[in-house]
């Protein structure tokens, strides 16, 4: 019998949460972002499920458009680092792929290549993140570049928030403002709004939003129950109770003994651990539910196991854990291994088995 660790995609709430982000501006386009294999949930699963009806798909670098395109996924696809070498263009081109621009080394292979078709381009401007793209300053003369070549038919005009999910945060409005008026020197459709900024900023919604996180059902913002109430959680992670022990006090668990029984306390095995994915750095207290009650883990996650604390829950042999998913919230689990929903999302590993519904 196979070990039990599992992870289960619901395409269906996908859609759904697709759709909830689209209905924030109505007429508008927005981006399926599945860069990160869909934050973990299966790229071509849920491109080929949002197909129909997504306006175009988002993605980190050109090995995940390829990915795509040979999956017979046929819409928009932009690159939202853009390419690394010149040798990419062709590609690029002769497949309808779109492609951020942020440095003039891209700037420089554009004006030198022969292309198939004219590109389609969304030059990045800083507007305060300071990773990728240019200064308004900068902005302005690539611009103007890149409207003078004959191998660009069209650009789109691509910025990053820092703070969307902060909505006491000044910096938004900032960026708004910096972003507002560079286009108003350098017209174009633009794309700002990532899925905090789809849901909360409406002055950052122009042409093209790009959801990401909200997309698989997690609300990019802490306390904001309006948002989380109107998505649908798109992946639950599962296992099972293999082995139980009744422990008395004093008794340790675990490597390093990090969690101490104070009173006789029932202890459930279960498959999974940090090579599954699961976070090695989860504290005790985490919670899980174990068939269908709330419960916690107590001790140090192991590689292969961790410990959970049965005390007053029924359950038994074979008893099913979620870890997360339709039953407790991913944003829940996150803040006690010291991280966020994405790096949970996009940490399972391969040996987990895989379902996917809808």
């Amino acid at each position: 019998m196979a070990r039990a660790a599992t992870v289960t995609i619901d395409l269906d709430a996908i859609a759904h949460n697709y759709r909830v982000a689209k209905s924030q501006a109505p007429g508008q386009k927005a981006l399926a972002v599945v860069k990160a294999n869909a934050y973990g949930h299966g790229a071509i699963d849920v491109a080929k499920k949002l197909q129909a009806e997504a306006d175009g798909f988002a993605v980190a670098c050109i090995e995940e458009a390829v990915e795509l395109r040979d999956a017979g996924v046929t819409g928009p696809i932009v690159l939202l680092e853009g390419f690394f070498t010149a040798d990419e263009l062709d590609y690029i081109s002769a497949n309808n792929i779109w492609t951020a621009v942020h440095n003039d080394f891209q700037l420089e292979a554009i004006a030198a290549a022969e292309v198939a078709q004219p590109l389609n381009v969304w030059l990045k401007l800083d507007t305060g993140m300071h990773r990728l793209g240019f200064t308004p300053e900068e902005y302005k003369v690539a611009y103007q570049r890149l409207q003078a070549m004959p191998q660009v038919g069209s650009v789109t005009m691509l910025s990053h928030f820092t703070s969307a999910d902060d909505m006491s945060s000044p910096v938004t409005r900032h960026q708004i403002e910096i972003y507002d008026s560079v286009n108003q020197a350098c017209p174009s459709p633009m794309s700002f709004a990532n899925s905090a900024a789809t849901m909360k900023h409406s002055a950052a919604h122009h042409d093209w939003q790009r959801p990401g996180i909200i997309l698989y059902g997690s609300s990019p913002f802490e306390g904001e129950a309006d948002v989380q109430a109107q998505l649908k959680p798109a992946m639950t992670l599962t296992s099972e109770v293999i082995a139980i022990h009744d422990l008395q006090v004093g008794d340790a668990i675990g490597y390093n003994g990090t969690w101490v029984c104070e009173q006789p306390t029932r202890v459930g095995t279960v498959a999974m651990g940090y090579a599954d994915g699961y976070p090695r750095q989860a504290k005790n207290g985490t919670p899980v539910m174990v068939s269908g009650q709330r419960t916690k883990i107590i001790g140090r996650v192991s590689m292969d196991m961790l410990t959970v604390d049965l005390t007053g829950i029924d359950a038994g042999l074979g008893s099913t854990v979620e870890f997360w998913g339709e039953n407790l919230l991913a944003n829940e689990v996150a803040p006690y291994c010291g991280t966020i929903s994405y790096t949970l999302f996009t940490g399972i590993t391969r040996r987990v088995h895989r379902k996917v519904k809808g």
